[in-house]
């Protein structure tokens, strides 16, 4: 063997090596390269105007149900105003409509039918008498006649005057009273439209969290559905990390990692709550034995809320399987 190829051979098996060494190297390490990542919950009014009042500062941390910000509402309760108003006519005339007529007017038929039933007593005794003498002859039919007569009126004005009071203490007829009902309900609807608007123009926060951003100031006019707050609640700080082809197979949902931030002296501990179906790679493979150690697959793994309450999205970290 001649120096040359002596040393082509020396060459080749110091690059095997190297490659050997390497390979066992990556597949003993078992730090993983990511970052940390927020979702975060951007806040808005559905309903436009000026901002108010902004309740809070960017790097704030807030509780829920804290006071984020107003806008204008000088239009919103002026309509909240005419809505209750409205209801109130509405509810007052169906009142009205079921209470009948007014007590005097229900006391003067009731007077006539007192009349009416002291003609009718009239009446009777009259027609006795008057029967007593036609029966003996001494009335002729045509007053006896005149005297039955009178007496069925009474009674039948007595049979009229009961019905006019008992249909004046009944009210407006039914379908008087369904319409008027659902007048009623129609603007007590509105009411409570109204009184969502107005509820729209102030914001809180959902839960607790830092404010991320604040994207308007005081006196700025905000469309309608534009964000004006970014919260970041600490459940919504995540994870995110890449694993090779050859190590994705055993990682699972729900299982530990350790997370390894700079500055702190003790990783932290995250579940696995996502791995992506599809690889990734840079630049575009084959999918060839040769090929697949380039594979990488994202996994992300949620932290304790507790835990996540001071870190920063963008900070990168390396993510080891917990033992």
């Amino acid at each position: 063997m001649n120096a040359r190829t002596l040393a082509h051979c020396t060459a080749a098996a110091g690059l095997t090596a190297l490659l050997l060494v390497s390979g066992c190297d990556r597949r003993g390490s078992t730090a993983y390269q990511g970052y940390l990542e927020g979702e975060f919950v951007y806040l808005a009014s559905p309903l436009a105007g000026r901002l108010e009042k902004l309740a809070v500062q960017k790097g704030a941390q807030v509780t829920a149900g804290a006071a984020l910000f107003t806008l204008e509402q000088g239009a919103e309760l002026a309509t909240l105003r005419e809505s209750a108003e409205r209801v109130r006519q509405a509810q007052a005339r169906l009142a009205d409509l079921r209470k009948g007529q007014r007590p005097s007017e229900l006391a003067a038929i009731e007077a006539r039918l007192a009349q009416a039933r002291t003609a009718a007593e009239l009446s009777r005794l009259e027609l006795e008498r008057a029967t007593k003498l036609h029966e003996s002859t001494v009335l002729s039919d045509d007053d006896f006649d005149r005297v039955r007569l009178n007496h069925e009126a009474n009674t039948t004005l007595i049979v009229e005057t009961t019905a006019q009071f008992i249909t004046a203490q009944l009210g407006a007829r039914p379908d008087t009273i369904a319409a008027a009902e659902a007048e009623a309900a129609a603007a007590q609807a509105a009411l409570d439209r109204a009184g969502w608007a107005v509820a729209q123009k102030s914001q809180s926060a959902p839960r607790a969290g830092l404010i991320y951003d604040t994207l308007y100031r005081e006196g700025e006019f905000v469309a309608a559905a534009t964000p004006i707050v970014s919260l970041l609640p600490p459940e919504n700080i995540k994870v995110r990390f890449f694993v090779p082809e050859a190590e994705f197979g055993a990682l699972k949902a729900g299982d530990t990692v350790k997370v390894v931030l700079s500055g702190r002296a003790a990783p932290l501990e995250a579940h696995i709550s996502y791995l992506s179906p599809k690889p990734e790679y840079t630049p575009p493979i084959l999918y060839n034995r040769e090929n697949r150690t380039k594979l990488v697959f994202l996994v992300e793994a949620v932290f304790d809320p507790a835990a996540a309450r001071d870190l920063h999205p963008g900070q990168p970290v390396e993510v080891s399987p917990a033992k």
